[in-house]
């Protein structure tokens, strides 16, 4: 979900802008307190997703999941695609296509390597378009920083997936291409409209996809509920929660708490899936949470990287 404003989903879609930087404490503290439960709500939809995966695979999870962001975007933003433009369709289309490679590359690199390390190898995409065009010697420092974190999550063992590795990479380039596209779907569509024309599109691509694994593997009740819970959790929660934050708090200040997405799944991960991190690979973690903060500080309101759909 992206919110035109500085800096997700959630996944973790839309365009607004923050109200008043300068809101009452009171108000800054609801903010807050909603970018922290946005940020829980989808990485506990992906892990409660992940318990699915023996039964339906990560295709018939990520096939519900776009399902119901489908549904849930169409109803708020209620676009009108008939009278869209071919200028407007180009980007939605590319956008709808992008919502569907990078959660199927996700939540199959989840299911391959786990949350944590799924969650901040992706992490890489924004930060990769944050550090971008960028002439500060803090932004190169972060840049050498996360690359050095990188190395030391992938490094070369008899055990390592690269296979999963390269697909959590993979959705880090969707996202920064998910980033790039928001911002032209932002400038030539008003309010939500192309963002929920996208949801709408990539679920229905879906479809065919969806119906053919849930044909050979039938879902059961508990797996076709942790789909949907997904779906929920790691979709409208995170994009009803930004919404409301997001009125709240600064667009500068919302960026930074994303940051927070890949600590939540590494702990989630941990207590809900019992994957472990080792102690260099949450150092590795911490490192490249602290390089998006650093980047993201003293820049001016801009676009807001989030992800939802």
């Amino acid at each position: 979900m992206v919110l035109k404003t500085s800096g997700s989903a959630p996944a973790q879609a839309h365009v607004a802008v923050g109200k008043d930087p300068s809101a009452s404490g009171a108000g800054r503290l609801g903010g807050i307190a909603l970018m922290l439960g946005s940020g829980l709500s989808n990485q506990v939809g992906a892990s409660v997703a992940a318990l699915a995966f023996p039964v339906i695979g990560p295709a018939g999870v990520v096939a519900v999941r776009q399902w119901v962001a489908a549904g849930v975007l169409w109803a708020v933003g209620r676009p009108r695609p008939r009278s869209f433009t071919s200028a407007q369709w180009r980007p939605v289309l590319g956008l709808a296509l992008v919502f569907a490679a990078m959660n199927l590359s996700l939540y199959t690199a989840v299911d391959r390597i786990g949350l944590g390390l799924a969650v901040t190898l992706e992490f890489l995409g924004p930060l990769t378009v944050a550090l971008a065009g960028s002439r500060r010697r803090k932004d190169a420092l972060c840049a050498l920083a996360a690359a050095g974190a990188v190395v030391v999550l992938a490094r070369p063992s008899p055990s390592t997936d690269y296979a999963g590795i390269g697909l959590a990479l993979l959705a880090a380039v969707c996202w920064g291409c998910y980033i790039m596209l928001n911002r032209t779907v932002g400038r030539r569509l008003p309010g939500l409209e192309g963002s929920a024309a996208a949801a709408v599109v990539s679920g229905a691509l879906y479809l065919p996809v969806g119906v053919l694994v849930l044909w050979w593997r039938p879902p059961t009740p508990a797996a076709l509920g942790c789909a949907l819970a997904a779906g929920v959790l790691s979709s409208a929660v995170p994009f009803l929660a930004d919404l409301l934050a997001l009125r709240r708090v600064p667009a500068q200040l919302f960026g930074v708490f994303m940051s927070v997405n890949p600590v939540y799944a590494a702990v989630v991960g941990l207590i809900v899936l019992d994957q472990q991190l080792a102690p260099a690979s949450w150092a590795a973690v911490v490192v490249i949470v602290g390089a998006n903060t650093v980047a993201l500080s003293g820049r001016p309101p801009a676009v807001r990287d989030g992800k939802g759909a």
